[in-house]
């Protein structure tokens, strides 16, 4: 095995730091590079998984051809097959003239497929044949076309965990999985992190002409110990912000602490996936948040009626009529009073009163609308306000406001189309 000169490889790419993880990788990608084998780059967003995919490509023979990054969760899903194969002139509304895709226009270069979890199982089937026998056939045509693309694929979510619940082939998986590669989150680099900052500092203080940001120990050490679930777009942002609005150059920990989020934002807490390599959040889990914060308001305010009513005599009768509504409230079970007989074998109407819109006498109690019904309506004016807060929190740029609410690009664009949102 020839002699791989990791200091060489970080220079000549720019990456910044010395953790045996990170060199593991870089190691394998250098390894890689001269083959046509295809790969799988895992790891969390904003960890730098691209500048590995330049790595495989510039060492390799294929260094002369054209490389093309393609974020698959940025591409609405009804235009990515246009954009990775081609159209023909007429093919569907709007094709106003044929169009080459990607696939066409890097035929002897290299295509990096970032984000390749968010790709839909159709444009799955066609990326397949691509891999198996270099062919491909463009939207709204029969004819077959060759090509010799070298694809290197990236996801931020665990594909394999996406197979078992049928939202990634499973043929596919283990196509692009030939040889995988793991980049290593920031918070599992140690000095790395300290490192990138001064790295930063440096490059912002170019940019800016003025005197680089530097830290105290203490403020050091806080930098060291938080978790950065951004990664390293988050550091240098932080890095960014420092370095403009800071007058002392010298930044200690109460400074810097300013500016390392603690607190949860005004959007709802994610549910933490059990494995920790699956970083990707579905929508499902925002609204099962939402559904839990609410169960618990309600149970709640059960819990101050009961207390109310207990502590009046003249309410004994209707806690013990009503007693079924606190049988969920276990800290109250062992009351000493049992629901009574209901009394009326009728159905019950509501009183009528004088003031009561015309329409409403008589009413049967079965027929008031369930409160459920009124929570399920509430939670789409709760989805599109958390959308809205996002968007307004990120100056209407939809790959900030979809990261934080945890949901792809794509996804985003269909709820902005279904809520009838404007930017």
């Amino acid at each position: 095995m020839r002699n791989i000169d990791i200091q060489s490889i970080k220079q000549r790419f720019g990456i910044i730091g010395n953790s045996p993880q990170l060199n593991y990788a870089i190691q394998v990608a250098v390894q890689v590079a001269p083959t046509d084998m295809t790969v799988l780059i895992s790891g969390e967003s904003g960890s730098g998984k691209e500048s590995f995919s330049k790595i495989i490509h510039q060492l390799s023979p294929r260094k002369h051809g054209q490389f093309i990054a393609i974020n698959c969760g940025a591409i609405p899903e009804g235009t990515i097959d246009s954009e990775l194969f081609g159209h023909e002139k007429g093919s569907f509304t709007g094709a106003q003239e044929a169009r080459k895709g990607y696939f066409e226009v890097t035929d002897g270069g290299t295509i990096f497929l970032d984000e390749i979890g968010e790709m839909p199982l159709g444009t799955q089937a066609r990326l397949l044949r691509v891999l198996e026998n270099g062919e491909f056939i463009k939207v709204g045509s029969s004819k077959v076309q060759k090509t010799d693309v070298r694809v290197v694929a990236a996801s931020n979510v665990n594909l394999l965990n996406a197979v078992e619940k049928g939202q990634f082939r499973e043929d596919l998986y283990y196509r692009l999985n030939t040889v995988p590669i793991s980049v290593p989150p920031l918070r599992e680099r140690g000095d790395d992190i300290y490192l990138l900052f001064r790295k930063f500092a440096s490059d912002f203080s170019d940019k800016y002409k003025v005197k680089p940001i530097e830290l105290t120990h203490e403020a050091v050490q806080e930098l060291l110990g938080f978790r950065f679930p951004g990664n390293i777009r988050q550091l240098k942002n932080i890095v960014e912000q420092i370095s403009v609005l800071e007058y002392d150059r010298e930044v200690d920990a109460d400074k810097l602490r300013h500016y390392l989020p603690r607190e949860q934002s005004g959007l709802p807490a994610i549910l933490k996936k059990e494995n920790p390599s699956d970083q990707h959040i579905s929508e499902r889990d925002l609204l099962y948040k939402v559904l839990f914060d609410m169960r618990r308001d309600v149970s709640d305010l059960k819990k101050l009626v009961y207390e109310m009513m207990a502590h009046q005599p003249n309410d004994e009768e209707l806690l013990k009529e009503h007693g079924h509504l606190f049988d969920n409230l276990e800290q109250y079970n062992s009351r000493s009073f049992q629901p009574a007989e209901p009394k009326h074998t009728e159905p019950y109407y509501l009183p009528v009163k004088q003031s009561q819109p015309h329409g409403y006498e008589d009413q049967k109690v079965e027929d008031i609308p369930h409160e459920t019904e009124e929570e399920s309506l509430s939670l789409e004016d709760k989805e599109k306000e958390l959308i809205m807060k996002a968007l307004k929190k990120h100056h209407n740029k939809r790959k900030y406001a979809a990261q934080d609410l945890g949901i792809s690009e794509r996804t985003l664009y269909r709820k902005l189309k279904q809520y009838d949102i404007e930017e």
